[in-house]
């Protein structure tokens, strides 16, 4: 049985080790962080317009030549056990390449210069991109390794870097292609799905007015017109880069082909669920509120079609015997989240209240229109889920360590500072729906929402979110046996993958929720208790909480 890293007495007695950079020291993993790291690098140059474009016609070769390079060279990647040093100054030219980059294009977006529109301004951004990624690289992978790699692969690399020049010439030709009216894959799917809703709107409302010409349906108080993008191919794309990762992070567990048997299934069923979603957004158009079928439930239907398809996939490769090639123990946890082999029993208790809110969520904007009514609904779920985790929760020591008990909230009071940091350089707050939504309701209606919106950024979201983030993700990223790894031994590749994730869920402000979680997850790692990166969470959202009531500043909620 393995002990909560965050009980054991005697971390508080000692002090954490420092910092150090433990890479991966192996071929296979290191050529995973370096596709980690060219992902950061791409979500920064993407962030600035001027720049997206420039990473386009690099995309399509890059993906499909280390897709190919792994795929078809995995086993031989995978018993390559040399050692493999990291180079800290290859790597720090590479950041003043991205800085370089970064820099250039924001200031000839911002008309600073007189750059805009220059073409050499184009081409020293890509000479500067690609001088970058072979810095990474390089970084990653010694020049010496690479070579060593290349002749033990023999041609791969020669296959994968055709395959990737075929998918760049062929991105043009396939984008006309699905361009072109009557031709396209998406266009098939849009008649098809057209066809299909009209069918079923029929059975349950008797005025229905179609349009085959522009592919409008409704009635005559709502419609809506099926666009290719509505025709389901979002969805089908998500499940099948799904299924496609989950069926390989478990082929250990999984028969096959059987397994594969699932894809097509997964498929059918999500657009199923999409031709569901687009009926049910007319009805509820039609029976007078446009702005909920418009606003909330457009936006978060298809979201909540893909989780519960997602959900049953990774219930059937568990459950079904035809699938899963270790059978289920009689005495196994009942858990569809402890139950894979290998996987730690406190799972469910570092997930589930972060899964409850995020399911709650998914209701209360499917729920709303441009204001969410409904938030209270993630505070009462969540604290449902810590109830019924309450079992295992109380394993954890939840005092915060004395002999730095002032750090945890001073780092949270730097985050919030962080955080709000553009607000000093605005006069005036931004307009936001929530204000609106607010002004709306009734002064006691009013009271209860915010008092219900505080106590969740306070109490819950911390809680939730830490156990998730921090408690679970930055040492499962270590090892499956998560809960045997104590919190000061978290390396930086499980600390900025997980953070990095905790910043992408906060959309538009990742780069600074991405700060944040750096910020926890290093407090975590120093002081060896969750109960630190709670605190210093609660911290940042009680002061911006704070920030927001009194200065009315409601575009920070």
């Amino acid at each position: 049985m393995s002990n909560h890293p965050n009980e054991a007495p005697t971390e508080a007695n000692h002090a954490p080790p420092a910092l150090s950079l433990s890479f991966p020291r192996y071929l296979l993993p290191r050529l995973y962080l370096l596709a980690a790291f060219l992902a950061v690098d791409c979500a920064l140059l993407a962030s600035i317009p001027h720049t997206a474009s420039l990473l386009g016609p690099l995309a399509p070769f890059g993906i499909v030549f280390y897709a190919v390079f792994l795929a078809l060279g995995y086993s031989r990647l995978k018993t390559d056990r040399v050692e493999i040093a990291f180079s800290g100054w290859t790597f720090a030219a590479h950041l003043l390449c991205v800085g370089a980059v970064l820099g250039i294009n924001l200031a000839a977006w911002l008309r600073y210069t007189s750059l805009q529109t220059s073409h050499a301004t184009h081409l020293i951004s890509r000479g500067v991109i690609l001088l970058g990624i072979a810095l990474l690289a390089l970084a990653c992978i010694p020049l010496r390794d690479w070579i060593r790699t290349f002749r033990a692969t023999g041609y791969l690399w020669l296959y994968a870097s055709l395959a990737g020049a075929l998918a760049w010439c062929l991105r043009y030709p396939l984008q006309s292609i699905w361009d072109a009216s009557g031709s396209a894959p998406g266009r098939a799917l849009q008649v098809l799905a057209f066809h299909s809703v009209k069918l079923i709107l029929r059975y349950f409302l008797p005025d229905v007015v179609v349009d085959a010409n522009t592919f409008a349906i409704g009635t005559p108080r709502f419609s809506v017109i099926i666009a290719e993008a509505c025709s389901g191919m979002e969805g089908l794309g998500l499940v099948i880069v799904f299924t496609a990762v989950w069926l390989w992070y478990f082929r250990r567990e999984s028969r096959f082909p059987q397994a594969l048997l699932l894809i097509p299934g997964a498929l059918i069923c999500v657009w199923m669920l999409n031709i569901l979603r687009i009926c049910a957004l007319v009805m509820i158009g039609n029976a007078g509120a446009p702005e909920v079928a418009m606003v909330g439930f457009h936006s978060q239907a298809g979201w909540i079609a893909f989780t519960v398809v997602a959900f049953a996939l990774s219930m059937a490769t568990r459950k079904l015997s035809w699938v899963r090639r270790i059978p289920l123990s009689s005495t196994a946890d009942s858990s569809p989240i402890a139950e894979d082999t290998g996987e730690s029993p406190a799972t469910r208790s570092y997930l589930l209240p972060f899964l409850a809110i995020l399911a709650a969520s998914f209701l209360s904007k499917a729920a709303s229109g441009r204001f969410e009514w409904l938030y209270p609904l993630r505070f009462v779920a969540a604290v449902i889920a810590l109830w019924y985790s309450r079992g295992e929760l109380r394993k954890f020591n939840w005092r915060p360590s004395l002999p730095s008990a002032w750090l945890a909230p001073l780092t949270g009071a730097a985050i919030f500072a962080i955080w709000i940091a553009p607000a000093f350089w605005t006069r005036q707050p931004e307009s936001s729906a929530l204000a609106a939504g607010l002004a709306s309701l009734s002064p006691g209606i009013r009271f209860a929402w915010i008092a219900f919106r505080v106590a969740a950024a306070v109490i819950t979201v911390p809680i939730a979110e830490e156990l998730a983030f921090r408690g679970y993700l930055t040492r499962r990223l270590m090892n499956r046996e998560f809960d045997a790894i104590p919190f000061t031994s978290l390396t930086v590749l499980s600390i900025g993958l997980s953070s990095l994730a905790f910043g992408f869920m906060h959309g538009q402000q990742w780069i600074v929720g991405t700060v944040a979680g750096l910020a926890y997850a290093l407090l975590l790692r120093r002081t060896g208790r969750l109960s630190d990166a709670i605190v210093a969470h609660a911290t940042s959202n009680l002061l911006l909480a704070m920030w927001v009531l009194s200065r009315g500043d409601w575009s920070q909620w």
